[in-house]
């Protein structure tokens, strides 16, 4: 069976990311930064062609995935499952706010993410994964054999390689953090998924 390559990323900087907000399912803008991040990540990704490009429906993270498909940004398609984590009463907080109000909750949210309970309407992160693997279920089936470009954000990109690389929600925790417009890979051969790239931001311009 032909090997499927998933080439993932998060969307570039933000304004809400410099002034230390948590977004969730809100947005803001991408800075000149974050517009740049994604024309590293342009660059490097030059010469794959991509059998199709996906991103969250979040505005910053379509934004970073046009920038980054370039030619194939005509055909992207958005998808609600691939949104960042629902924060609840925290999205649009400055995180200083939430650490002295919410200690509890932003500790395991961060360091004991299978015990994390969101404040107020947002999700667990069993409820995380089980739409953001509905989205990539759909995908691999769509696309066996291709390259597929999908642009989501920190968490839920956590959370799918961590699921692709059999760790479990408690485990997430021991993973590396998830920088902007950084490149993570997923290979699936026979049915098999392998993380063949974490993060890597060899692309950006010091």
């Amino acid at each position: 069976m032909a090997e499927t390559t998933l080439y993932l990323t998060r969307h570039g900087q933000t304004e809400w990311n410099l002034q230390k907000k948590m977004q969730g399912h809100q947005d803001s803008s991408l800075t000149e930064l974050g517009v740049l991040q994604a024309e590293w990540l342009h660059k490097r990704l030059e010469s794959v062609s991509f059998d199709a490009v996906y991103s969250s429906s979040s505005p910053r993270a379509f934004r970073t995935a046009q920038i980054v498909a370039g030619n194939n940004r005509g055909s992207i398609t958005q998808m609600d499952e691939l949104k960042e984590i629902n924060m609840g009463l925290w999205e649009g907080q400055q995180i200083d706010f939430i650490q002295e109000r919410y200690a509890k909750e932003y500790f395991e949210f961060f360091n004991s993410p299978h015990l994390y309970q969101p404040t107020g309407s947002g999700e667990t992160y069993q409820e995380l994964l089980d739409r953001s693997k509905v989205a990539i279920d759909r995908i691999l089936s769509l696309y066996q054999g291709g390259n597929v470009l999908i642009v989501t954000h920190r968490i839920t990109l956590k959370m799918i390689l961590g699921y692709y690389g059999n760790k479990t929600i408690e485990q997430l925790a021991s993973l590396s953090d998830i920088e902007s417009t950084s490149l993570s890979k997923i290979s699936i051969k026979d049915d098999i998924p392998s993380v063949e790239m974490y993060g890597d931001i060899s692309h950006y311009d010091q």
